[in-house]
C-alpha cells in the first residue's frame, strides 16, 4: 500500500506543534477473554524503532511536541496493526491534555482508519495516567464525542498514579484496567482482594467491564478469575512482541505453564 503522510489539523493549537524529531514503533501485547479462551484484543505499546523501552521514547515528550507525538502514535498504530493483520480490537494509548477540540483533533485518527482499512468500532482508547488530567469536564466531553462517534473507551492502571474513583465518577469508559499494584500477589493479599471485590461491585452495578492486566502468575489469574473477573492481559499469557502478534498457548486459559 502507497505510504501516506497525514498532515496536522489547520487549526491555531495545532498548527503550532514542532515536528517530530525522532521516530518510534509498536509491541503488541494481546487480551484475553477467559469466557471465550480467545485474544479479543491487541494493545499497542510505544517501543523505540529498534524495540527499546517505552521510556526512552516518552523521556522525548513535552508541551511543545506532545499532541504531534498523539496524532503520530495513532496513525501509526492503525497502521501497523492493519499490516498485521489484526482482525479484533486495537488499544491505543492516548494522552487527554494533547488534544485540544476532539472534533478536529480525531480528524487524523478517522482519516488513517479509513485509509488503512481498520474499523473504528475496533479501536478502543486508553486513558493513560502518565501525565495529571488537567480538566476533568474536558476531558469527559472528549469521550464522550469519541463514543458518540463509535470509539470505544477504557481507564489504563486503574487504582494508581491519578486516576482512581473520581475519575470514574467522571465518565463511564467500556472498561477499567486494574493496575498491576493491586494484582500482584493478589491471592495471598487480603486487603487487595477486598478492593478488588468492592471495584468489581461498583462496575457492576455501573455497566463497566473490569479487565486485569498485569497478571504474571497462575495463582493471581485464578483467584481474579474465582472473583469473577473475565478479561486478562500480562506476562502470564503472553509479553508484548516487537510489531508482532504474540499468541496465547491455550494451557495459560486453564492456569497451566509457566511464565
Amino acid at each position: 500500500m502507497e505510504e501516506k503522510f497525514f498532515e496536522p489539523l489547520n487549526c491555531g493549537q495545532c498548527a503550532g506543534a514542532e515536528l517530530l524529531d525522532f521516530d518510534f514503533s509498536f509491541a503488541f501485547q494481546p487480551i484475553v477473554d477467559f469466557r471465550s479462551r480467545s485474544v479479543v484484543a491487541y494493545e499497542a505499546l510505544v517501543r523505540g524503532v529498534a524495540g527499546e523501552p517505552a521510556g526512552t521514547v516518552l523521556e522525548r515528550l513535552n508541551d511543545a511536541n506532545r499532541y504531534r507525538f498523539d496524532q503520530a502514535c495513532r496513525v501509526k498504530a492503525v497502521k501497523l496493526a492493519a499490516e498485521l493483520g489484526v482482525g479484533v480490537d486495537l488499544n491505543i494509548n492516548f494522552f487527554p491534555n494533547a488534544v485540544y477540540k476532539p472534533e478536529l483533533c480525531i480528524r487524523t485518527t478517522l482519516s488513517a482508519a479509513e485509509f488503512y482499512g481498520f474499523p473504528i468500532e475496533r479501536i478502543v482508547f486508553e486513558v493513560t495516567e502518565d501525565e495529571r488530567i488537567q480538566d476533568r469536564q474536558r476531558l469527559r466531553s472528549i469521550i464522550e464525542y469519541y463514543q458518540h462517534l463509535g470509539f470505544r473507551t477504557a481507564i489504563d492502571d486503574f487504582g494508581a498514579g491519578y486516576a482512581g474513583l473520581n475519575l470514574l465518577a467522571a465518565y463511564q469508559p467500556n472498561y477499567i484496567k486494574l493496575d498491576r499494584e493491586l494484582i500482584a500477589d493478589i491471592d495471598a493479599q487480603p486487603i487487595r482482594q477486598a478492593i478488588v471485590r468492592g471495584i468489581l461491585q461498583t462496575c457492576g452495578e455501573l455497566g463497566v467491564g473490569v479487565l486485569a492486566e498485569g497478571v504474571e502468575t497462575a495463582e493471581e489469574f485464578g483467584w481474579l478469575q474465582d472473583c469473577g473477573v473475565e478479561l486478562f492481559q500480562g506476562y502470564w499469557f503472553a509479553r508484548p512482541a516487537f510489531e508482532a502478534l504474540p499468541e496465547v498457548p491455550v494451557e495459560r486459559y486453564a492456569g497451566q505453564g509457566s511464565a
